[in-house]
């Protein structure tokens, strides 16, 4: 069983854009459904998310999904423009949600952000 967690910067931006894509919540429960269980729990493979550079370590990868299909945004399928940032680590099988924004908005995502949950994950690993 996959255990999530959010930060509170992400359910920020996740209320920003539930405000603009009504949609969003369900197209959140199925991406978690269909993509990130059916990768981790079964290992069937995807293409919908990849490793950011230098965020991946011995005991987590930092990923982006570059794939997720929001109903709100007609006609373009899973090239939404949506990207998720979130980090998975095999040990204790748990998703950490770091960011959500839209593509046309933001360029990129917050690598400081990013940098700041990494640097709180090698230090808990410290601690045992």
């Amino acid at each position: 069983m996959i255990n999530y967690k959010t930060l509170p910067e992400f359910e920020k931006d996740f209320k920003s854009l539930l405000k603009r894509y009504r949609t969003l919540e369900s197209d959140f429960e199925t991406f978690k459904k269909y993509t990130i269980e059916t990768f981790y729990e079964k290992n069937v493979p995807t293409t919908a998310f990849v490793p950011v550079e230098g965020f991946c370590g011995e005991e987590y990868v930092s990923n982006k999904v570059r794939k997720f299909a929001c109903r709100s945004l007609p006609g373009r399928g899973s090239q939404s423009g949506i990207r998720i940032i979130f980090i998975w680590q095999e040990k204790s099988r748990t998703v950490t949600f770091v960011e959500i924004y839209f593509k046309g908005d933001k360029r990129e995502e917050d690598r400081a952000r990013l940098r700041e949950v990494v640097k709180q994950i090698e230090e808990e690993k410290k601690c045992f």
